[in-house]
């Protein structure tokens, strides 16, 4: 699989003429919008900055959308989504959003995407749905989502593989991803786009991986 970073928490990751894009940016967000095809959009949380599924329906792909919690099965691809909370980009006389932390399970690896995550602990069903984890995303930005420091903290206490941070380009507070670098004692590795297979998971053992938009 190939990964590639669009801005915000949006994520494409591809598997030959296979497209998977989280958190697709939409027209009228805090960063410019996603544009490109894609088979299946997941959406963590219910804003401009992440639902903008109509922008990835590209060309001849129409994807398939996933908005919410629930066991999905498409194109050979398994998700799961569980309920969590986020606090980014409330409304008026809010205080607190839905958000969907996804697993995905792709080429015998499992990718983690915790959406726009403001709790600071996964939720029960999400603890005991998800296994080993190959690939974690995680919010960094603060402003409604984990702040740098708890999201090291999660990340860690999950065991993940590699873990890519997100919510630092184009949103999130300022200097939030040096801030979680910082917390985690490393200047971590950056990459412009990530091609990773289950065998190069060997000997990773939380990892940080900037996948640079």
């Amino acid at each position: 699989m190939v990964i590639t970073h669009h801005g915000g928490q949006c994520f494409k990751v591809t598997l030959g003429d296979l497209t998977i894009v989280f958190d697709p940016v939409n027209k009228g967000a805090s960063l410019p919008p996603a544009r490109f095809g894609a088979d299946i959009a997941l959406v963590s949380r219910n804003h401009p900055d992440m639902n903008g599924i109509s922008e990835v329906t590209y060309g001849d792909k129409v994807p398939f959308p996933i908005t919410g919690p629930g066991e999905y099965e498409r194109q050979g691809v398994v998700v799961q989504g569980f309920l969590s909370k986020s606090k980014y980009g409330l409304g008026k006389g809010e205080s607190e959003a839905l958000n969907t932390i996804y697993a995905v399970e792709l080429e015998d690896m499992t990718i983690v995407h915790l959406g726009a995550l403001a709790d600071t602990e996964l939720p029960k069903e999400a603890r005991e749905g998800i296994d080993e984890i190959d690939v974690l995303f995680v919010p960094v930005g603060g402003d409604g989502v984990l702040s740098a420091d708890d999201a090291h903290k999660l990340a860690v206490s999950l065991e993940p593989k590699i873990i890519i941070p997100m919510h630092w380009s184009g949103i999130g507070k300022p200097k939030c991803l040096e801030a979680f670098l910082k917390a985690a004692g490393t200047s971590g590795e950056k990459v412009e786009k990530l091609t990773l297979k289950k065998k190069d998971l060997v000997g990773r053992d939380g990892s940080i991986l900037i996948v640079t938009p």
